[in-house]
């Protein structure tokens, strides 16, 4: 196993990683900028309007594209168990 082996290895966890939390992190920001916009608009400083439709966007962020982060997931397992005979030699 070489240190090259092992970078290319830690730079595909990183972008499966930032590929899986990229909807959630979008989600919560565009919303979070809406409702804080809202907020300012109309000078409402509620804690839980600013909460509550974060929660529901990601959860809804979540259920749609759970499925492709799962999906992700699993080919990024099953490539790591392939590269283990090739790694070990």
């Amino acid at each position: 196993m070489t240190d090259t082996a092992i970078i290319e290895i830690a730079m595909q966890t990183m972008m499966v990683a930032l590929k899986l939390s990229a909807p959630i992190l979008v989600t919560a920001l565009s919303v979070g900028f809406a409702v804080s916009l809202f907020q300012s608009m109309t000078q409402i400083q509620e804690f839980t309007l600013a909460f509550v439709p974060k929660v529901v966007a990601v959860g809804i962020a979540i259920v749609i594209s759970g499925n492709w982060m799962l999906h992700t997931m699993i080919n990024f397992t099953n490539d790591l168990f392939d590269m283990i005979p090739a790694l070990l030699a």
